[in-house]
């Protein structure tokens, strides 16, 4: 045992310190405030608390006598657990460093003395993993900034609004609500617990005995939390938990959280953790093993020097203040601008080029002929718009052509100048060009030409007389005409379209009257596309019988605009009916999963070549004849099958799934709670709806083979590409190792399995993926429980990074998930199984933080293009894009960010 000349040199004169082993601990503390030095007097000590294991020594604490905790029965308090200045910090370095070896002899008394117990290496094991005064300051709190709650003058100002007719009580049901605690049932219990600590009888409280439930939740010492979290467990206030008590935090823990799966096995979870913390079968724990387990850290990863170093650097890099030139800035800001966006600068820019040529080009032409000098300018602007609106018109079907778009991108080079990626965005636009050319063309016509032929006289009218016949004074007579009337039908009819195909309406985003909500959604949005036919029909006659031009109608230009792009669209649509029809697919198997899905496995036509990360449409005659629907493939291109995975979300998803579910309802009695029909476990072939599909067709994802390194972020049902990518890839994976085998083997003649077509003048790049999956409902991951659990078994060279994240269940540290978080340690040491996705991968709670993400692969890949597949809402799109491009300028590694647009 180290002598006290010893630690006088450490700087500690007066210093009291006491060992504990993992079963003894606080058995020799004592609570003497005072000391004698060598002179006899009494000075304040230092308790130094430490905890040994075998033949390691760690200090636990600092304890001093001075300082009271508040609200508690306890005279000391640990003082690493108070903050973490400076001073202490060195001083416990140097405590450590220095009675190391002379502690060792105690360690090892300690250790033969505690040795007729049996151990617990599992336990041992976890508790070694981080300091538990770091977890400490972090861990157990009952509010945090997920609850949105600035502190007590808030909840004070809440408090007078809420009991402004209760005379000043506010009563138990009430209090989550006030203090901003969203889990009621959380809420309720902590109530419980802190009454029963303060003596609290009755369901309500005052404001005085409000503000004191509040300090002691918002209380900075992790004891003082610990034990409000205790005595939310201990109902019966004797100190101890049995198993029944623990079931039912497990209970209220899941309910926070929303997982469902843990409340159901609370038995079992519970009966877990009294197999770990209470060895012995005392029928109970106390709240020591209860905070060897609440002080585990999670996993991550370990970084070595050199990373750490880079890591600091990249924060530097990234925190470069904005200069106060605005030149300089504007500059720079334009030159990432152009470099992150050229192909579609030149794309617009060589779009907008031609329309303004076009337009200059009419407008000159018509200054000069003689309708110029009876309607004036109006007549220029008018034919200008006009031809821009023939090249509009006959431009927005290309991209639309998804098989021509499809071939390009995979079979030839021009995706390194073309954005293929922007090619809905870009329908979008020029969507947005015919807008505002009907708009200037039917202005200048109703409201400037037609008026200034009315007003004409004579002599001026005369020129015009071989072009509109002779001169009327009704203003209807223009309107009745054949270009008035197919004029003003295409106007209505293409307002409809572009109306129902905003977000507002395709996605029933607005708060209509009943009558209203029915001719809006998707259904809208895909019929009222198709008056395109009409309109087009319009379109032609319209530019037949078109105004001052009388020349022979091969000779006018509006067909010459139209005939290959509309050519080329019907050719499409012949394809998508003579390709769903030489070769039907038949239901293999389906699956309604949790979350209101539906997956369908399809037996795959012979001529069905694909790329992870394409898409197929989907028709089923059942629902509607007409209806095509995009959906990701979820199968990799090495499987036998084509599948799909259907988020349940409008009118067509609904019917579709209900159809399958009747099919489904005599289901084998081993599926527990999922609906299924597996065409290999049925004595009879069930009778599916008739299902056609359509494709395939190119995505941005498809392309994640050109980079050595990939980031795929899916939300919810959007991981569905980025788990054909993930599949892609252990498919290589197994193909490269057994190749390595074959190689290895001695036997020649084995006989080598077919390389698909589509694999064969590829190359494989990508040697590191990280897929980050983010979802809300715990039963989502049994979407693709199957994929995750192959890629820990057959990726041994850590290829994949597997990273999900369950944003129902609160962050690391809050109280409410504190408990899920211990499960899931226990859990996945015991059985290798994360409690949350079921699945062998460890999950991660809340929101990922995306900054953290981008920086630790810029650390671990630098100087490489990194590409970022992105498939989800569009809420994430912004940030995502802005983190790729602010790393991209900003550091070696380049990422490449790439969306899914459907």
């Amino acid at each position: 045992m180290m002598n006290r000349s010893e630690m006088q040199k450490l700087g500690f004169e007066h210093v009291r310190y006491y060992t504990e082993s993992p079963y003894n601990r606080g058995e020799s503390s004592a609570n003497v405030a005072t000391t004698s030095n060598y002179y006899g007097e009494d000075e304040p000590y230092v308790e130094i608390t430490l905890d040994i294991h075998d033949d390691s020594v760690s200090v636990y604490g600092l304890k001093s006598p001075n300082h009271r905790v508040a609200g508690s029965n306890y005279e000391d308090q640990s003082l690493l657990r108070q903050g973490r200045s400076g001073r202490s910090n060195s001083v416990l370095k140097r405590l450590a460093s220095s009675v190391s070896t002379g502690i060792t002899r105690v360690a090892s008394s300690v250790s033969s003395s505690s040795a007729r117990k049996p151990p617990r290496p599992q336990l041992a094991k976890l508790r070694r993993s981080k300091s538990r005064a770091e977890l400490a300051l972090k861990g157990l709190k009952f509010i945090t900034k997920t609850d949105g709650v600035t502190g007590w003058p808030e909840v004070e100002k809440r408090f007078y609004v809420m009991t402004m007719t209760n005379n000043g009580l506010l009563h138990r049901s009430r209090f989550g609500e006030c203090i901003g605690m969203k889990s009621t049932e959380f809420a309720l219990a902590l109530f419980d617990a802190l009454a029963r600590r303060e003596n609290v009888s009755g369901d309500s409280i005052n404001m005085n005995e409000l503000k004191e439930f509040w300090k002691q939740i918002t209380d900075q010492d992790f004891d003082s939390r610990l034990r409000t979290f205790f005595a939310m467990v201990d109902k019966d206030s004797d100190g101890r938990l049995n198993e029944a008590e623990v079931r039912e935090i497990i209970t209220l823990s899941a309910s926070a959280n929303e997982l469902d799966n843990i409340r159901r096995q609370a038995d079992e979870y519970a009966a877990l953790i009294m197999e770990e913390l209470d060895p012995y079968h005392y029928g109970y724990i106390m709240i020591e093993n209860l905070e060897i387990l609440l002080l585990q850290a999670p996993m991550q990863d370990v970084r070595d020097g050199e990373s750490k170093k880079l890591s600091k650097m990249l924060s530097q890099n990234l925190m470069v203040p904005q200069s106060r030139n605005l030149g300089a800035r504007f500059c720079r800001g334009m030159k990432y601008f152009l470099f992150d966006n050229w192909k579609r600068v030149w794309v617009m820019a060589l779009w907008i080029g031609a329309m303004a040529g076009l337009f200059t080009w009419k407008f000159m032409e018509y200054r000069k002929r003689s309708a110029y000098e009876v309607m004036g300018v109006c007549v220029c602007i008018a034919k200008g718009a006009a031809e821009t609106l023939k090249l509009n018109m006959a431009m927005i079907l290309l991209p639309v052509c998804r098989n021509t778009i499809t071939w390009l991108r995979t079979k030839t080079k021009l995706s390194a100048i073309v954005p293929f990626d922007d090619s809905l965005n870009f329908h979008k636009v020029i969507a947005i060009g015919i807008s505002v050319g009907v708009g200037i063309h039917a202005t200048s016509h109703l409201a400037c030409d037609f008026p200034r032929l009315i007003a004409a006289d004579e002599d001026q009218y005369e020129p015009m007389e071989k072009y509109f016949g002779p001169q009327t004074k009704r203003y209807l007579d223009f309107v009745q005409s054949v270009e008035g009337v197919t004029g003003i039908g295409m106007v209505v009819l293409m307002t409809i379209a572009f109306t129902l195909a905003t977000t507002w309406f395709r996605r029933n985003k607005l708060n209509l009257p009943g009558p209203l909500k029915k001719i809006t959604g998707f259904n809208a949005f895909w019929y009222s596309h198709h008056l395109f036919v009409i309109v087009y029909s319009l379109l032609v006659v319209h530019g037949f019988y078109v105004y001052l031009i009388i020349e022979p109608w091969y000779k006018k230009t509006t067909w010459m605009y139209l005939m290959v792009p509309v050519v080329l669209y019907l050719c499409e649509r012949l394809i998508r009916a003579f390709r769903s029809s030489v070769e039907a697919v038949s239901v293999l198997k389906v699956a309604v999963l949790p979350g209101n899905v539906l997956s369908l496995h399809l037996s795959r036509p012979s001529n069905f070549r694909y790329k992870s990360g394409q898409y197929m449409y989907l028709n089923c005659s059942a629902v509607s004849t007409l209806e095509w629907h995009p959906f990701s493939i979820t199968s990799a291109p090495g499987d036998d099958y084509l599948s799909v995975h259907i988020r349940v979300l409008g009118d067509w998803t609904k019917q579709l799934r209900s159809l399958f579910s009747e099919v489904c309802k005599p289901r084998p009695p081993d599926e527990h709670r999922l609906n299924r029909a597996d065409s290999k476990h049925w004595d009879y072939i069930p009778d599916f709806p008739r299902i056609l599909i359509d494709g395939p067709y190119g995505a941005p994802a498809q392309d994640y083979k050109k980079f050595e390194v990939v980031l795929l972020v899916g939300l919810g049902i959007g991981a569905t590409p980025m788990i054909s990518i993930v599949s892609d890839i252990i498919n290589n994976l197994k193909g490269v190792e057994e190749g390595s085998n074959r190689r290895q083997s001695p036997i020649h003649n084995m006989v080598t399995p077919p390389v698909s077509p589509s694999r064969k003048s590829e190359t494989f790049r990508t040697k590191r993926a990280y897929f980050y999956w983010v979802t809300r409902e715990q039963g989502s991951f049994d979407w693709f429980k199957n994929v995750m659990d192959e890629v820990t078994e057959t990726d041994r060279k850590n290829v994949i990074e597997l990273h999900n994240y369950c944003t129902s269940v609160y962050e690391e540290g809050d109280a409410r998930s504190a408990l899920i978080t211990m499960l899931q340690s226990l859990n996945h040491a015991k059985h290798g199984v994360d409690v949350v996705s079921g699945t062998r991968v460890m999950s991660h709670f809340a929101r990922p933080n995306w900054r953290s993400v981008f920086k630790r692969i810029a650390v671990n890949h630098p100087k490489t293009r990194v590409g970022v597949f992105y498939c989800g809402a569009a809420g994430l799109v912004k940030e995502l894009r802005h983190l790729s491009l602010d790393f991209s300028h900003k550091t070696s590694t380049k990422f490449i960010f790439h969306k899914e647009n459907f």
